[in-house]
């Protein structure tokens, strides 16, 4: 049977719709079928089973259904010994870098062991009689973010004490590209223990398993790792996540903006703690010719926020929609060249952005008045380094 034109052009247009239809039934099976490992307890609990575990956990260990992972294992007769705190404590209220206390779950009567107090390494004496250490927490992707470094150090004690980690993987909000400059190792510290880019493109489960692969442990020890993965994840695809990782990375929005607004932290530029809108504005009394003004307050996980009581002048980055693929250094070197204050220099005394940074070189590079892209030339090397790197550790979809 030969079709007319008319009709020819009917059943192309029905191909073209029935395919579409088709297509967007698949992404949203992809999406729905996407499953943490927290969500998939049978290839867990068996290992759980008559050992004596010890959860790192927060508020973001989360099953879908909104109970809470250790909820979970003791319903389930795991026996827990106790229960490891990061940064934030174990329900997440604290201020970031405040000093955290041990203490005990009102719920479960389990003690909490914080590992953001006086120790941020676990003692052997916090793991005697263990078997294994289950590590459930949502990261955010980034360097200076503390879990990785809680992770790495929880790893290492477990390797120096012959215990098992077992890591139940989450999403990475910036998963999927690598940017921003490279960790050099005079400026190692807790916001930045490994020779890693601010944005590595790896799952916490990835990164555990190329701390154990490269032997970064101290004195090369590596840790028997279990890494637990999710189903149907892909590294460009955006998931939500269980619960806000920190009081002051409410929402998506922050997240998407804390790789690129994180470096304030290190000057005399607040990054909006005390306000409804952390990491989703900046500002100062000495950036004024920017149009958006606020006050920093005090607020839950902000109890004496950076520039306490002073009025800011700045920008209002809430209603930014692009999904961030790189770091955005237009916002920092807008505030340096705006700043406008002779008694105290736009980077704090104490240097902690070199920290943020990884070495002295972008500090010395915004002094310069170098351009963004010039900046972003200089990381291309050890990028193209930690690539060749990071390609050996990953277990899903890139």
């Amino acid at each position: 049977m030969i079709l007319s034109f008319k009709n020819k052009t009917l059943v192309f247009i029905l191909l073209i719709y029935f395919g579409t239809i088709l297509l967007i039934k698949s992404q949203n099976q992809s999406k729905t079928s996407f499953t943490t490992a927290a969500d998939q307890p049978e290839l867990y609990l068996p290992l759980l089973k008559n050992k004596k575990v010890i959860v790192a956990a927060n508020q973001t260990s989360l099953l879908n259904n909104k109970k809470h992972l250790v909820d979970f294992l003791v319903e389930n007769h795991i026996s827990i010994q106790s229960i490891f705190a990061p940064e934030h404590g174990f329900r997440g209220t604290a201020d970031a870098g405040e000093h955290v206390k041990s203490g005990v779950d009102k719920k479960t009567g389990l003690p909490i062991v914080s590992l953001y107090g006086d120790n941020k390494k676990p003692k052997a004496e916090y793991l005697k009689g263990a078997d294994i250490i289950l590590f459930d927490i949502q990261d955010v992707g980034v360097r200076f973010y503390t879990y990785i470094s809680t992770l790495s150090y929880i790893m290492e004690a477990a390797a120096e004490n012959n215990l098992e980690v077992i890591v139940l993987d989450r999403p990475n909000p910036h998963d999927g590209y690598t940017d921003g400059p490279m960790m050099k190792n005079q400026w190692k510290s807790f916001v930045g223990l490994h020779n890693v880019p601010v944005v590595y493109g790896l799952t916490i489960g990835e990164y555990g398993k190329m701390v154990n692969g490269e032997k970064w442990l101290k004195n090369g020890v590596t840790a028997k790792y279990t890494l637990i993965p999710m189903a149907n994840y892909h590294k460009q695809q955006r998931y939500g996540i269980s619960d806000k990782p920190s009081p002051n990375l409410p929402n998506d929005k922050s997240i998407n903006l804390y790789p690129s607004l994180c470096f304030f932290e290190g000057t005399q530029v607040s990054v909006g703690r005390g306000t409804d809108l952390p990491f989703q504005i900046y500002g100062s009394p000495w950036t004024k010719n920017l149009p958006y003004q606020f006050t920093p307050k005090p607020t839950e996980g902000a109890k004496d926020p950076f520039l306490n009581g002073k009025l800011c002048y700045g920008e209002n980055l809430s209603n930014y929609s692009e999904d961030l693929r790189e770091l955005n250094l237009g916002w920092l070197l807008k505030a340096y060249k705006d700043y406008k204050n002779p008694e105290q220099d736009f980077f704090l005394r104490n240097l902690f952005f070199d920290k943020l940074a990884g070495s002295d070189e972008l500090r010395k590079q915004i002094i310069a008045g170098k351009s963004e892209k010039e900046i972003r030339k200089s990381w291309r090397k050890d990028l193209d380094q930690f690539e060749k790197i990071r390609q050996k550790y990953l277990i899903y979809p890139n």
